[in-house]
């Protein structure tokens, strides 16, 4: 068994999520030793009896040659975390997943991602602002994200094809069980202008529980979240709230106070988010706007230590550069040369007076209670 043979046979074990995976891992010091260590060391990694007996039994019953010969079939790629192509934006969020199944490809570009959220039915209102949203987002360059499901979703996925963009589906089911089965085309087409994306083996059927945690990986992987129409128990209101406590921006398409579509986006305004007018305003807000030019400099131009370097010292305050060179002990040429490729990447924004900050920092979160 290799490593990443146990990562999935670990994802396939009830009661070893997330989170108890990376306290076996933290104990034993990788996936494949803490598959095979004694039970002193998973008691000692945190594991209780009930999830003790759930490994046991996985090792015993566990028929892992067939799951792996189910991967390929499916044309189903496994990206593990410590993978150099997984998502850098889920690295960010808590759990990070131990891993993703994928059916597409995941390109650099990709973290240029905003998510489109919404109701399984729309007014005309909805359906024609997530046509017009998705649409603008796709011709900017911008990767759309979003859930596969009836209404908001599909729509936002099929628009953003129809434009040559690229689009992320993340399911809460296996990518051998596509939910709902009247959008297996639309995955096929998914799949090859961008990629199906899901934690569960490729068996696994669409559980109601597991549609909250596939929904922090659709805020996860993007930048933003915009939640067009939305009951009041909405899903999207779910993604809305993961989005917010992974710091990321939430912006609220407002609508009648007569429709109840309506009433979960007027609330998040209420709440604090932002009123989403335009895609204009969101390019303008996150410093999207040059997109496409950002990401051809950044394919051009790699990170570089300075850059690592650089980044823990700036944030959404603006910090002058003087301050930046005695901070990370970057000569001046250098530092310069560093921030105005950074500025390029969209990476740091100037503001004046040779001041930089984070050009994607946040602002708090805002109280959804």
């Amino acid at each position: 068994m290799d490593e990443r043979h146990a990562y999935i046979a670990f994802n396939l074990t009830p009661g070893i999520g997330p989170q108890r995976l990376q306290a076996l891992i933290k104990h034993c010091g990788s996936a494949v030793a803490a598959w095979s260590a004694t039970l002193d060391d998973w008691r000692a990694a945190g594991l209780d009896r009930r999830s003790i007996q759930a490994l046991q039994h996985a090792q015993q019953h566990l028929d892992l040659e067939a799951e792996l010969r189910t991967i390929a079939e499916q044309n189903i790629t496994v990206v593990l975390q410590t993978d150099p192509d997984f998502p850098a934006m889920l690295h960010t969020i808590d759990p990070v997943p131990p891993l993703l199944y994928m059916r597409g490809s995941l390109i650099e570009t990709d973290r240029w991602a905003v998510a489109i959220v919404g109701t399984r039915n729309p007014t005309p209102y909805g359906r024609e602002v997530t046509y017009k949203f998705a649409g603008e987002l796709a011709r900017a360059g911008l990767t759309v994200v979003s859930g596969l499901a009836l209404g908001i979703d599909a729509i936002a996925h099929r628009t953003a094809l129809d434009n040559n963009g690229r689009t992320l589906a993340v399911l809460g089911s296996g990518l051998q069980q596509i939910y709902p089965s009247q959008h297996r085309q639309l995955a096929a087409d998914v799949s090859q202008q961008g990629a199906l994306l899901s934690e569960y083996a490729p068996t696994t059927e669409p559980l109601s529980g597991n549609f909250p945690a596939r929904n922090r990986l659709i805020s996860g992987l993007s930048l933003a979240t915009i939640v067009v129409e939305a009951g009041e128990r909405s899903g999207a209101l779910i993604t809305a709230r993961f989005a917010l406590e992974q710091g990321r921006d939430v912006f609220a398409v407002p609508g009648s106070i007569l429709s109840h579509s309506s009433d979960g986006p007027n609330q998040l305004i209420v709440d604090g988010a932002t009123p989403l007018r335009s895609i204009e305003q969101l390019l303008e807000q996150l410093n999207l706007h040059q997109a496409q030019a950002q990401q051809t400099v950044s394919k051009i131009v790699p990170e570089t230590p300075a850059e690592a370097l650089l980044l823990p010292h700036l944030s959404g305050q603006p910090t002058h550069i003087d301050e930046l060179g005695r901070s990370c002990g970057l000569a001046a040429h250098d530092l310069a040369a560093t921030l105005g490729l950074m500025e390029l990447k969209g990476m740091v924004r100037h503001v004046g007076g040779m001041h930089y900050v984070l050009a994607r920092e946040t602002p708090a979160p805002y109280d959804l209670s």
